[in-house]
């Protein structure tokens, strides 16, 4: 029996976010989308996710998902068999982002939610394709049935997220690094930089995307998926 397949979601985004990936495996393994939310930082999301998982289970996230995803190998290396790092980052956040994140939260709790996600955040997600308009809809679906507590505190706990290159460095799993070739967020060379941190991980761009691969160009993106599930 193929071990189960746990998938962790970016920031304001819910299992929707991996519909096609469910569709494409779900009949293979059990697959179980966590959610990020009820905690306000990243160790405390990790431990949360860990408490729902398997036993021992193969590990992918996407964005902040993938920030979630390092520190459980921080945490619990013995239990995951193989990771994916999808459009994520290593590194804490810079300083001087601090005072745009606080910015948003504050309009966010004032009822900025829908100005925010549409004005500020939608508009650096997305390669442009026919199916832009339809993928933007739906983040802002997930956005808004997450609603604003939960932006704030997944806006707090990445403001105050550790580095894991150390942790990288150890991970002896199979491991995939995969990105958007677009993508404005989490660039490239963050995801090279995690290949070459991660002993014999294989790095994929995903040409014709941007942040998020798994709808974007999710036919591509379930092939390097299926290559690592089979490794």
């Amino acid at each position: 029996m193929n071990e189960p397949l746990v998938l962790l979601p970016g920031m304001m985004c819910d299992d929707r976010l991996f519909y096609p990936q469910i569709e494409a495996f779900s009949s293979s393994r059990s697959l179980i989308v966590m959610s990020l939310k009820g905690k306000r930082t990243i160790t405390e999301i990790a431990k949360k996710v860990l408490e729902g998982a398997p036993t021992r289970f193969a590990l992918a996230g996407l964005s902040m998902g993938g920030i979630v995803a390092m520190e459980i190998m921080r945490q619990a290396p013995e239990r995951v068999t193989r990771l994916a790092l999808l459009d994520t980052n290593p590194l804490a956040e810079p300083p001087e982002k601090t005072a745009q994140r606080k910015s948003q939260i504050a309009r966010v709790m004032d009822g900025g939610l829908r100005s925010v996600m549409r004005d500020e955040m939608k508009p650096n997600y997305l390669s442009q394709s026919n199916k832009k308009h339809n993928i933007l809809k739906l983040c802002m679906d997930m956005a808004e049935a997450l609603g604003p507590k939960v932006f704030q505190d997944q806006s707090v706990a990445l403001q105050y997220r550790p580095d894991q290159c150390e942790t990288l460095k150890s991970v002896n799993v199979p491991s995939l690094v995969l990105c958007g070739n677009d993508d404005q967020l989490c660039p490239i060379s963050r995801h090279i930089l995690m290949r070459d941190l991660i002993n014999g991980s294989r790095l994929e761009i995903i040409p014709n995307a941007g942040h998020l691969p798994t709808l974007e160009q999710p036919e591509l993106t379930n092939r390097k998926l299926e290559e690592w599930l089979k490794q």
